[in-house]
């Protein structure tokens, strides 16, 4: 309870001192009531009547003390907002009068609340909080106080942070790795803005508020945590806490971060999982505009870009435009849109590189993968278009084998990330359609690719969802091979490639051929290098297959009519 004697007001200090060196301590408690309690006439004769009612005095004392905290704010918070030049020294000068007391438990809201509404609180009161963890860490002390505090402590910032940061990653890997059935496409469908209502995300955008500084400091924090893990989550964040700034309508960030506009428009591309044209404009305006002497930003945009959900929806509207350009009969580098839409997919694709070399240059789409690459792609689709075209002529169609698939198609997945990903987007395309002639020739040939992008879980968390709704495929011998055989047990000691292959296993083991569920089962179980979370997913997809009663075979019902007993005449 310290505090009291800096301010003229006697505390336990005092009392302690007279309670020593009096000879009556009742008439020293008296004299002590009398002298600091509430000072007005009119209320020492109406003191008895609340004894009469059990109404203790600290009982009494704490109604009037929390009716004056009330007004005490009420008026601060007025002054704070009017327009009075002088207002915010009239309340540092409050603070200054009132600090002392910042220990007392029953008082510190009263204090925390007038250093609430200082826009720039003096530094030694900053620093008196700072230092008395019980003090920082109190409930009464509001956000704005720790803002000022954590602005000129990024280290502190930093470890308020970091928990935040670590959960919403855990958070979007648990949807990827989610075993719901209904997650069949979940991390890709989720609009933006849903998204963006994550408790994480909602608690970083609190703890940054308005504050430009935090704000840059939280930037600096995923672009390193970036560099150092290689983990696109944190590409997602950027956008997002930027976007969430948006939805709050905190003008004083967004009009300063240079891509605000930028990200705006690719969430609304996002938004409607697709780029148009007129939206594909838009962001080359903004690539164009980045002016010399702030290169740097072709960093953040490269950034944003390499959110899975933008590289999802730029690979996505580059295979929808090249299927188009099919019935066109047109080449790919006839289409200015597919041209610009590829240069974003370079830009995001190449920023882990701009981000750890910080050479902020933009990397030209190299000419092979429009001249050589993409023609090979389309070729593809063309088969596929024809394919379907015979099958709507009831006419036959030869069948294709992974042997006719181009040879520089192949040698150039195994090199370049830009071809990895658009032939990874192509086998999610033929999966989407269920187009299993499509899928059987190309799957065995993605096995191998660039940065082993056909392992990463934003490929396989779709691919085995796809696949789930092909269910009835699975009791074929010949498709489980390929699935199985040909492309997720040759890497199945990742412990994802695992994880995604048991909860696809979860969902189609009905259909699954005895020997084949069987072979599985043990190839399936759990290595000494896994973890836990693959032991008890494992556990738990055995149990339930075990637990599965098969549904009985429907019997044919006999026929109760008269010419069941007819003789079947003889052949002519």
């Amino acid at each position: 309870m310290s505090g009291f004697e800096e301010i003229g007001i006697a505390g336990p200090d005092h009392l302690r001192e007279a309670l020593t060196n009096c000879t009556d301590p009742l008439q020293a408690i008296q004299d002590f009531q009398n002298d600091n309690g509430i000072l007005l006439p009119t209320l020492q004769p109406a003191l008895p009547l609340l004894d009469l009612h059990s109404i203790h005095r600290l009982e009494f004392h704490e109604t009037i003390k929390e009716e004056l905290e009330k007004k005490l704010i009420e008026r601060t918070g007025e002054i704070a907002a009017g327009n009075d030049p002088d207002r915010y020294s009239k309340i540092e000068d409050l603070l200054s009068k009132c600090f002392p007391l910042v220990k007392v438990k029953s008082i510190q809201p009263s204090v925390m609340a007038i250093m609430k509404c200082l826009p720039k609180i003096p530094e030694k009161y900053l620093n008196t909080v700072l230092e008395d963890r019980e003090l920082y860490t109190a409930p009464c002390t509001p956000i704005e106080v720790k803002r000022q505090i954590w602005e000129r402590n990024p280290t502190l910032f930093g470890d308020e942070v970091s928990p935040l940061l670590n959960n919403y990653v855990k958070e979007k890997e648990g949807i990827l790795f989610g075993r719901d059935s209904i997650n069949s496409h979940m991390f890709y469908s989720i609009p933006p803005k849903t998204r963006r209502q994550s408790k994480h995300v909602r608690d970083l955008s609190h703890m940054v508020g308005t504050s430009l500084k935090l704000y840059d400091m939280v930037i600096r924090f995923l672009k390193t945590l970036f560099v150092r893990s290689r983990n696109p989550h944190y590409c997602t964040l950027r956008a997002e806490i930027l976007m969430s700034l948006h939805d709050s309508e905190v003008s004083e960030i967004c009009s300063q971060d240079p891509c605000h506009k930028f990200t705006w428009c690719l969430d609304a591309c996002i938004r409607d999982r697709l780029v148009e044209d007129k939206k594909a404009k838009e962001l080359q305006g903004f690539l164009n505009g980045v002016k010399r002497g702030r290169e740097g930003v072709l960093g953040d945009f490269s950034m944003i870009l390499f959110d899975p959900f933008a590289i999802h929806t730029l690979a996505t509207s580059i295979i929808k435009l090249m299927s188009q350009q099919v019935s066109s009969e047109k080449l790919p580098r006839q289409s200015p849109e597919l041209l610009l839409l590829l240069r974003m997919l370079v830009l995001g694709l190449g920023a882990w590189d701009m981000l750890d070399t910080q050479h902020y240059k933009e990397t030209k789409v190299d000419n092979d993968i429009v001249l050589k690459f993409l023609p090979c792609l389309m070729s593809l689709l063309v088969d596929d278009h024809i394919r379907h075209l015979n099958r709507k002529l009831n006419e036959e169609t030869p069948a294709f084998t992974s042997k006719d698939i181009p040879t520089y198609l192949l040698k150039t997945i195994r090199k370049n990330q830009t071809a990895a990903t658009l032939t990874l987007y192509y086998v999610l395309h033929v999966t989407k359609l269920r187009n299993k002639e499509a899928l059987t020739r190309v799957l065995p040939k993605v096995v191998r690719t660039e940065g082993d992008l056909n392992w990463h879980d934003t490929f396989l968390h779709p691919f085995t969802s796809q696949l789930i709704g092909m269910v009835e495929e699975f009791s074929s011998e010949e498709f489980c091979s390929l699935v199985f055989d040909g492309f997720l047990l040759k890497s199945v000691t990742r412990e994802n490639v695992a994880r995604h292959t048991l909860r696809l296993v979860e969902y189609v083991f009905q259909k699954l051929p005895a020997l084949r569920l069987s072979s599985l089962q043990s190839q399936l179980a759990p290595k000494d290098e896994h973890s836990q979370e693959v032991v008890e997913l494992y556990k738990a997809v055995m149990e339930k297959i075990d637990s599965h009663t098969p549904e009985p075979m429907p019997q044919e019902q006999e026929m109760d009519s008269p010419l069941m007993s007819v003789p079947t005449p003889a052949p002519l």
